[in-house]
């Protein structure tokens, strides 16, 4: 069973997700996705996973959603979805892709379902 964590290890959620999943037994592949980025299609697929919108999945409160007026409401999908391709910092995390699902890890605890 292959499992994924997107993971910036300066994050405390992203830590502690991290460390539940090792908890249950689980070794995951840890992607250090500011360093390698999910593309315009990963990120549409763990949307699709996740039942949820661009919007959704971004930190809206990061610098750079402010400064590339990402709060316009007229932005279609695609455009926030390629500034979450270019800009990672953009995406919430940490995000466990396992058993074709994906989970975002806040609460981290909110992982133990797909796994």
């Amino acid at each position: 069973m292959a499992i994924t964590i997107l993971h910036n290890p300066r994050c405390s959620k992203s830590r502690a997700t991290l460390a539940l999943v090792q908890e249950h037994g689980v070794e995951p592949d840890i992607r250090l996705y500011l360093e390698n980025p999910p593309s315009e299609d990963e990120i549409r697929e763990i949307l699709t996973l996740l039942g949820r919108s661009p919007r959704e999945l971004m930190r809206k409160g990061e610098a750079e959603y402010k400064e590339q007026g990402l709060a316009d409401p007229n932005l279609d999908d695609d455009t926030l979805i390629s500034a979450m391709a270019a800009t990672p910092r953009l995406i919430e995390r940490p995000i466990v892709l396992a058993n074709g699902k994906a989970a975002i890890g806040r609460p981290p605890e909110s992982v133990l379902e797909i796994l």
